[in-house]
């Protein structure tokens, strides 16, 4: 308040006196031009003022020491006598004033800093976009500057009230005016944009996604983590990106030392943003440029910090046609420094487009065709390939070189959007003359404006990492375990428990027994006497020799490595591994249940089954023996005398016996040879299907459900290729 008093002081003394207000209004007084506007200042009295940069708040000096009585009033001679007559006093008094002012701008700069300070936390966040922090920059200069002037012009209201007094009474009515009504300061927020619409993937893209993500689901168990962690990052940045902007496009400029990326770059932006030069490498951090709003979560996932973002030379022309584009310049690919190196391969695997810029001396650079390009061959439908620096060429050579360009990139195996195909687009520039830059800005522009890159990359990246990942899901051969196979294993282990032994013990076991009922009495009789000396036939040894036991076991093992051989056929070395994996498993202990199985199938239950017949023999074997009998008693009491004598009928009876009886074995033997091998075949086919059923749990069924679940996920990997057919 000091500055305004001293103001108003020496407004109100030109009224009183002319010689006065000369006086008063030099350099001396405090008074400068820029405070007082209306005054009269000399070119002289505003430079000594701007080199003092005094003149705000010395007027309570210049109070005091010229403060007037109040009966009497100096005359401006009287005034300026006894200042030329104290110079010492003059230049204390100027050096005090000086410091006084000194330590006035310092505090006015503090209050301006606040200011700045209190006005940046109030910003948004979201201070990435260079028109938006301009326009609140502005606005805060503005109100500054009206606040200020309204902190100038309000002491100059006393002097149309009446004649001002040099007592100190008007810097008062001033100061409590100036606290009791406050400039009013308000601060125009920008307004509230909406988020822009998330990226949103077709229904073929989404079915490609989902099944790839099965895919990784059902391999955890049977690849390693290193096989499936380039189809777990390209699920995760699918996801990323879907979150994101879809009406922005990031389409990253990459390139060799001299190329003239920067300088590219700087020609579509239409202002030099990237620096240029000769020193290499020049370009040490990416540098984004958005032609529209909302892009700060696209630019926030590349890391690129808000020192590092730019928008372009604002333009109806470039604006309407390059909306959407976020541009990214990296550094050199084959920059010395290696975390270049690491920031250009980190980026180009998040942005949805590349431009590759080449120059006539390096466009056959090994490096970037065998490291990118051809590795990104699937990558054609957003890949832009720009000869740069054509202007260095004669004549016809930059078609010739252009010509050349696309033979390797052919080589390299990327597809060429030539005559309305899918594919690179080719094309050849000067940064430097502009020639072909309105060429580039409208592939861009409606490169941008279709809003299907951010899509084609991620169809991109899939059939990438689909194609990695083929070794291991397909090989172009069927696979399968077939029924023969199958039916072999089946009759290897019949074998190794003795199947077809058990059925012929049992054939002669259901003979014997036929023999033991039709035979005759007599032959019966030395059977079981023979049956007493040895131990009962028609069973199968529990216990088997040793040698017998190690050729058995050596069959199951032989058995089991064949099976499984037959199932991995055809398979990819992970699944042909989990395969013998799953049969070796389901070998260990198939002997052991092999012996106890073949123990209860063989033991008997019950008698044998008897034909019809039976009953029929074994009665007329019976007859046979009566009439035997019959036949010798008659003949042994006609030799004692007890009967008549008649040889005949009784010799007729015991020949008959005699004969009968054999002849009715002998036909019941002829009768047992179909039933005895019918009994046969079904104990060896019991056998049979009880080893098939032990080894089809133990073994088969595992094999079974690898093979299964490598059918599914070769469905599954069929549908990420995105095809219809089957994969061999």
């Amino acid at each position: 308040m000091t500055a305004v008093t001293d103001r108003t002081d020496h407004a109100d003394r030109p009224d009183r006196s002319g010689e006065g207000h000369a006086e008063n209004a030099s350099p001396e007084e405090g008074t400068s031009g820029k405070d007082l506007p209306g005054d009269a200042v000399s070119e002289d009295e505003e430079k000594n003022e701007s080199k003092r940069g005094a003149g705000k708040n010395t007027g309570d000096d210049e109070r005091s020491e010229e403060k007037p009585s109040k009966n009497a009033r100096p005359s401006g001679d009287t005034h300026a006598r006894v200042k030329r007559e104290d110079p010492g006093h003059r230049r204390a008094d100027r050096q005090d004033r000086q410091d006084r002012s000194d330590r006035s701008d310092r505090s006015d700069r503090s209050d301006r800093q606040e200011r700045r300070d209190r006005t940046d936390r109030q910003e948004r966040p979201d201070r990435t976009d260079r028109t938006d922090r301009q326009d609140r920059h502005n606005r805060q200069d503005r109100q500054e500057t009206g606040h200020a002037r309204v902190k100038a012009e309000a002491p100059s209201a006393p002097e149309e009230d009446g004649p001002a007094w040099d007592d100190g009474l008007i810097a008062r009515r001033v100061s409590e005016t100036a606290n009791a009504q406050p400039a009013p300061v308000v601060e125009a927020k920008p307004p509230v944009q909406a988020p822009p619409a998330p990226l949103a993937y077709d229904g073929a893209l989404r079915s490609r996604l989902d099944a790839l993500r099965e895919l990784v689901g059902l391999s955890r168990t049977r690849l390693d983590s290193r096989t499936l962690a380039e189809a777990g990052q390209v699920l995760d940045e699918a996801a990323a990106r879907r979150r994101l902007s879809g009406q922005h496009t990031v389409v990253a400029i990459a390139g060799a030392t001299g190329s003239g990326k920067s300088q590219l770059f700087n020609a579509l932006a239409g202002v030099a943003i990237s620096e240029t030069g000769v020193r290499r490498p020049t370009t040490a951090a990416p540098i984004a440029c958005s032609w529209s709003d909302g892009a700060a979560t696209l630019i926030d996932r590349l890391g690129i910090p808000g020192r590092l973002r730019r928008r372009p030379l604002q333009s109806p022309e470039a604006e309407a046609q390059l909306r959407g584009l976020v541009l990214v310049d990296l550094p050199d690919h084959d920059s010395a420094a290696v975390q270049h190196r690491e920031q250009v391969d980190r980026i180009l695997a998040l942005v949805d487009a590349v431009i590759w810029v080449v120059d006539p001396e390096k466009y056959a650079d090994a490096m970037i065709h065998e490291r990118y390009l051809r590795p990104m061959a699937g990558h054609a439908e957003v890949t832009f390939v720009v000869l740069n620096q054509v202007d260095r060429l004669p004549g016809e050579a930059a078609d010739q070189v252009l010509d050349d360009l696309r033979r390797l990139l052919d080589e390299d195996g990327i597809a060429l959007g030539e005559y309305g195909e899918p594919g690179a687009t080719v094309l050849a520039v000067s940064a430097l003359t502009g020639d072909g830059i309105g060429e580039l800005r409208e592939s861009l522009g409606q490169f941008v404006g279709e809003r299907g890159a951010a899509a084609r990359r991620i169809s991109a990246d899939v059939d990438a990492a689909a194609a990695r990942l083929r070794p291991v899901y397909s090989t172009g051969r069927r696979a399968g375990l077939s029924e023969e196979a199958r039916d072999e294993f089946a009759a290897r282990l019949a074998d190794a428990v003795g199947a077809v032994a058990a059925g012929d013990a049992a054939e002669r076991a259901w003979r014997r027994n036929a023999n033991r009922a039709c035979g005759t009495p007599w032959l019966r009789l030395w059977r079981w006497y023979e049956d007493r000396r040895e131990p009962p036939t028609g069973r199968l040894t529990v216990q088997a020799p040793e040698d017998e036991e190690a050729t058995a076991r050596q069959r199951v093992e032989q058995a089991v490595r064949t099976v499984a051989d037959r199932a991995a056929y055809g398979l990819p070395a992970p699944w042909a591994q989990a395969v013998r994996e799953a049969a070796a498993r389901g070998a260990q202990g198939l002997p052991e249940a092999l012996d106890e199985m073949a123990v209860r199938a063989t033991a008997p239950v019950g008698r044998p089954p008897r034909p019809g017949w039976w009953p029929v023999a074994v009665f007329a074997q019976a007859s046979m023996t009566v009439l035997q009998i019959i036949g010798g008693l008659w003949l042994l009491g006609q030799i004692i005398g007890i009967a008549s004598p008649n040889l005949g009928v009784p010799v007729l009876l015991m020949v008959t016996g005699i004969i009968g009886g054999p002849a009715v074995e002998w036909s019941s033997r002829l009768a047992a040879r179909g039933p005895a091998r019918r009994y046969g075949l079904e104990a060896e086919r019991r056998l049979r299907e009880a080893a098939a059923g032990c080894g089809r749990a133990r073994v088969l069924d595992p094999v079974a459900a690898e093979l299964l679940r490598y059918r599914e996920v070769r469905e599954q990997y069929t549908r990420v290729l995105g095809v219809a057919a089957p994969v061999g």
